[in-house]
């Protein structure tokens, strides 16, 4: 099949379970997923980690949504929420997407919540769970 962009590399047999050739074979399926080769991906992945805000974190969450059809969503945790484990950071099932991208894209958002406490508060205040 001949894309006008490059896609990423298929995995090893067995190591993932992305479903990349399904996706390659629907031609009425979304193929934005596959233009996140593995070098845009540590791009991705370093531009996450170095989130400063929330307003920039949410302004990639539309450019990923927008641009690759990747859905995330980062909600406190039902329980309290002492560290950034406590936020659950979830990325909505996709065809297409590698199981090392659905961990390494929630481990650079945690990493970058992490290094800037005030993305945790103020996802915890966006559902006013700081009481203000």
């Amino acid at each position: 099949m001949d894309l006008p962009f490059p896609i990423r590399k298929e995995c090893p047999p067995g190591a993932c379970v992305c479903n990349r050739e399904a996706l390659l074979a629907d031609p009425g399926a979304d193929l934005r997923i596959l233009q996140l080769t593995q070098q845009e991906e540590k791009k991705l992945v370093e531009r996450l980690e170095n989130v400063a805000s929330l307003d920039e974190l949410l302004r990639m969450q539309a450019r990923m949504r927008d641009l690759l059809g990747m859905e995330i969503s980062i909600t406190p945790s039902d329980n309290v929420v002492r560290t950034t484990r406590g936020f659950r950071i979830e990325m909505a099932d996709q065809p297409g997407l590698c199981r090392k991208t659905r961990q390494a894209i929630p481990a650079a958002i945690r990493r970058s919540m992490d290094n800037h406490p005030e993305i945790a508060f103020a996802i915890l205040n966006q559902r006013d769970l700081l009481g203000g």
